[in-house]
């Protein structure tokens, strides 16, 4: 679905942007010389070579039969486009359907959530359809498809929540692994090895989880079951209140998701 289709993205340059552009040219799910990105700079940073830079929004559009929304969300309300007959896309936190009809100045709008992993393909980019889109699902499907894996979903709300989960890489997996980490460092371990060692583990986790097998609740529970020195920390952690305290963090993490786009 993507043949032939001339993307434009705005906040191309920017780290999500410039790792979705990544994936997709890595994919080989959409030709760099098909990619125009909007840039008053010049700075190409590391956009696959052969993505066309254009320093005026209006021609951008212009040229192109989809459009990418990729700019920090606060900046987001003051984007007006003439994208009449256009696809808009957005990856921007908290920025509505509703919000991206009036930036587009129709409702063929896409939203959906992604992260920097699409650079590596390994991003979770979950969309929903505008009202005026239910006829290109397939167009985001291979789009967001390409750069990892992706859902479409039905209720917008939800996003917010895929905000708070999935678009922060590494974000909180990264404040667990530092946690190990510190504690390595208390119990006299260098520095440099706690460190390497923790990598190893999340790495090794991530491949375990990443393959279609069991639930993270299966194989927890099969730690505990076997009762030896992980299910000691698995369920002193449990006691501890550790669910509770990552509900409070996610619930942080939406609640900003909701008010970002509005500038609370």
């Amino acid at each position: 679905m993507l043949d032939g289709v001339k993307l434009g993205v705005i906040g191309g340059s920017g780290q999500l942007g410039c790792a979705i552009i990544q994936g997709l040219v890595a994919a080989k799910a959409h030709p760099a010389d098909q990619i125009l990105v909007a840039n008053r700079s010049g700075d190409r940073g590391d956009l696959p070579d052969g993505v066309r830079l254009v320093s005026d929004i209006d021609e951008m559009v212009g040229a192109c039969d989809a459009i990418l929304l990729s700019v920090p969300p606060a900046n987001a309300t003051a984007l007006r486009l003439r994208a009449e007959g256009k696809l808009v896309l957005s990856v921007m936190a908290g920025v509505s359907l509703a919000q991206m009809a009036e930036i587009a100045g129709h409702d063929r709008v896409v939203r959906a959530m992604s992260s920097p992993a699409a650079a590596g393909r390994l991003a979770y980019s979950p969309y929903m359809l505008g009202e005026g889109a239910q006829g290109d699902g397939a167009v985001a499907e291979e789009l967001f498809g390409a750069i990892g894996k992706t859902d479409s979903l039905t209720d917008e709300a939800q996003l917010d929540v895929f905000t708070a989960i999935t678009g922060p890489v590494p974000g909180f997996v990264a404040l667990f692994a530092d946690a190990m980490i510190s504690f390595a460092r208390e119990q006299g371990v260098d520095a440099d090895v706690a460190e390497r060692a923790a990598r190893q583990l999340f790495l090794a986790a991530g491949n375990e989880m990443g393959v279609e097998g069991p639930s993270p609740a299966k194989q927890v529970q099969w730690m505990i079951d076997y009762a030896g020195t992980t299910a000691a920390g698995l369920e002193a952690m449990k006691a501890a209140g550790i669910e509770r305290v990552v509900h409070e963090g996610l619930e942080a993490a939406v609640e900003k998701s909701r008010r970002i786009a509005n500038h609370t």
